[in-house]
């Protein structure tokens, strides 16, 4: 009698026919509709709501995962824009703050 549990063995459903395991199929999200990507973009054009929007679907474990990456993009390229201009403004502030007290106006 023959072990089950033998990589050989045609009728065990664990093994393919060159005796590696087999691996389930891949079970994929369904892709998100043109309606959703719509209303989605429709929401991110709101500015406050906007940005709240991208945090609860870039974190939230219920949201689509090609939506929650492109949340995710989002945000990242907000806080990169952010920084700019952050180091924009530090490095014309002192310019902007000279240039006005030197002018005189009479």
């Amino acid at each position: 009698m023959s072990n089950p549990s033998n990589p050989s063995n045609p009728f065990n459903p664990q093994y393919n026919q060159q005796g590696a395991p087999s691996r389930p199929a891949p079970v994929y999200p369904p892709p998100v509709s043109f309606k959703e990507w719509m209303i989605s973009l429709l929401l991110m054009a709101i500015p406050v709501v906007g940005i709240v929007m991208l945090f609860v679907w870039a974190f939230s474990g219920s949201t689509n995962p090609s939506k929650a990456n492109y949340a995710k993009a989002g945000l990242l390229w907000a806080a990169i824009v952010i920084v700019i201009y952050i180091i924009m403004a530090v490095a014309l502030l002192p310019a902007i703050i000279s240039s006005l007290n030197s002018s005189s106006y009479y």
